[in-house]
């Protein structure tokens, strides 16, 4: 039986633009391809930071300046990123499988995620989304448009929107089949759209689930054997740049929870990756996770780079 590996892939790593990021995926798909060139069993989650930031910023724009444009809700918004991101994942996929001889079938499936209402991450935005922006840019929309923001790690500042905990996916056993039937799934996109169940179903909530937070969720439940989560760098820091930064080839749970109390993680960009993988290892019996870059995703399945979370 093939390993199952579930897959979370970076938003910031699928452009800022639409064009740009049609562009991009062509290169994010051959790293991804080589997984299943390997063998292994993929379902693929992904961030969309950048790009619901985008939609609902012009769509707001657009709705104040009386374009015919309707005010267009946070869940909304994220439901189309998981449309056009999936799609043009799933393109770039296909066609790289195609170009190796693998036939596999690639597909997107939109995908809530439940949280709760009184979730404290309610009442404290973390979740950058969004472009960056430079002090006096972040400033003046925080006066106009009452946004908070925050800067993120030193590459300007950024829109921040709450994050709660994912509770569960609604559409897992879909996903489960679809898995069981060969197929690779793009899922949670986003972190998956965020809702709360009510006496009368489900209703989208204003917010954007952390799409490490919600692929560890994922991998949980689907019972996948290890967790990737796709990052800008080949392994995890301590003392991160500072001189005597050091890069961590293995954690062991013990050794998150110290890192974790030490404040050695930036929150909203290291912290959840570093603590997803850690939920994902404790609830699992023999489940790893592994931080790396994308590019380097196969090296680091063969232990040549990445940062592996054993219990």
């Amino acid at each position: 039986m093939a390993e199952r590996i579930v897959v979370a892939l970076g938003g910031n790593a699928l452009g800022k633009t639409p064009t740009e990021q049609l562009s991009l995926v062509r290169e994010t798909a051959r790293p991804l391809a080589d997984l299943v060139e390997k063998g292994y069993d993929l379902v693929i989650g992904h961030g969309n930071g950048p790009q619901v930031g985008m939609i609902n910023l012009a769509m707001e724009y657009s709705a104040q300046r009386g374009g015919g444009t309707p005010f267009m809700p946070f869940p909304e918004c994220g439901a189309m990123t998981q449309g056009y991101i999936g799609y043009h994942l799933q393109q770039a996929l296909q066609e790289e499988l195609r170009r190796r001889c693998i036939h596999k079938e690639v597909v997107t499936l939109v995908t809530q995620v439940v949280v709760d209402e009184n979730d404290p991450g309610f009442q404290h935005p973390t979740k950058p989304v969004g472009s960056f922006y430079t002090r006096d840019q972040a400033e003046k929309m925080a006066a106009n448009k009452g946004f908070t923001f925050v800067e993120d790690a030193g590459r300007g500042y950024r829109r921040v929107v709450p994050s709660p905990i994912p509770k569960r996916i609604v559409e897992i056993g879909v996903v489960d089949q679809l898995v069981q039937a060969g197929v690779i799934v793009i899922t949670v996109g986003g972190g998956g759209i965020p809702v709360a169940e009510t006496e009368r179903g489900l209703k989208g909530v204003a917010a954007v689930i952390d799409k490490d937070r919600a692929s560890a969720l994922l991998a949980r439940d689907l019972q996948a054997d290890r967790l990737i989560i796709l990052t800008a760098v080949d392994r995890v820091c301590v003392n991160f740049g500072k001189p005597d930064q050091r890069e961590l080839s293995e954690m062991d749970l013990d050794d998150c929870e110290r890192y974790i109390a030490e404040g050695q993680f930036a929150p909203g960009s290291m912290l959840p990756k570093v603590e997803s993988c850690l939920d994902f290892v404790r609830a699992t019996e023999g489940g790893t996770a592994l931080i790396t870059s994308l590019a380097r995703a196969a090296d680091a399945l063969e232990g040549k780079t990445g940062t592996v979370i054993r219990r």
